[in-house]
């Protein structure tokens, strides 16, 4: 069975997406509705900005969403696949191709989170630390060992790497419980927000309101939600994990497994790089994976 799997913020680069732009007449017209509904003409940034464009959150998340789903519609990818997942923002792109949303209902609910999510970065300073080497239990209690600050498990990515989230302090103390737990690796990461953890509560709040004002379908195939690893196809489960989301952790690792489990035998990691196939050879080397974009 095929999985199709969307990457999230992260993968964004220059140039993404231009070659599907040039060799599609869809493609073309899909472009030119994003940027009448965002305001601004993201096809620029995406094909001629520089790192730093890309970098903010406002054009990163809607850049990463627009690429997954006009490639996975250019290439008609939804018709044989058995099963979709989303690695954060990716789970948009996922529930669209899996036909809860529509591109344009997708996109503005993508553009609403990622202007909540910065204005929750805003209210405190926070950030984000890659753990590697660990198990996730042995993370896991690193977490609950800081006191008296935050700092929470947010992205269990592969076997041996969890990313943490929490306050300045609080990931710096974790850090170091790390380091001295034995990690090979613990190291901050080049973010200026807590993604999914409790600091981005007003941000749940915000993109709260646009989940509600905003028309789901059930889905036409299993989609294997973040914050549960597991199936949903009923709009209303999957809107209430989709808000979730925001403030609890990305089990990615168990998302896989259990993919696979549910008879998973061939990935493809549809939109910008490379990300989602490396985390699967960590998983599990001997299952097929390639990439559209």
């Amino acid at each position: 069975m095929k999985a199709l799997v969307f990457p999230g913020q992260g993968a964004q680069y220059v140039g993404m997406g231009k070659e599907l732009y040039d060799a599609s007449a869809e493609a073309q017209a899909l472009f030119a509705k994003a940027n009448d509904i965002l305001g601004f003409d993201i096809q620029s940034l995406m094909f001629e900005g520089t790192d730093e464009d890309l970098r903010k959150t406002s054009v990163t998340q809607p850049a990463i969403y627009i690429h997954s789903v006009v490639a996975a519609m250019v290439h008609d990818l939804g018709k044989d696949a058995g099963m979709v997942a989303g690695h954060s923002l990716g789970e948009f792109s996922a529930l669209t191709v899996a036909g809860a949303l529509s591109f344009e209902d997708g996109l503005r609910l993508v553009s609403t989170r990622a202007n909540a999510m910065q204005k929750a970065c805003d209210m405190q300073e926070s950030t984000m630390a890659a753990i590697i080497g660990m198990e996730d239990e042995a993370v896991e209690a690193v977490c609950a060992n800081v006191t008296g600050e935050i700092v929470v498990p947010a992205n269990y990515n592969t076997v041996g790497q969890l990313v943490i989230s929490g306050s300045l302090e609080g990931v710096a103390k974790a850090i170091v419980l790390a380091q001295e737990g034995g990690a090979r690796m613990a190291k901050k990461l080049e973010v200026n927000g807590a993604f999914h953890s409790p600091l981005m509560e007003p941000a749940r709040l915000e993109l709260a309101e646009g989940i509600e004002n905003t028309h789901f379908n059930d889905t036409n195939i299993p989609i294997y939600q973040n914050v549960t690893a597991k199936p949903a196809t009923e709009k209303d489960l999957i809107k209430g994990n989709l808000l979730s989301q925001l403030t609890a952790a990305v089990r990615w690792t168990q998302t896989m497994q259990h993919m696979i489990a549910d008879g998973a035998t061939e990935f493809v990691e549809v939109g910008p790089g490379k990300v989602l196939r490396g985390l699967l050879k960590r998983i599990d080397r001997k299952f097929p994976a390639s990439g559209v974009s």
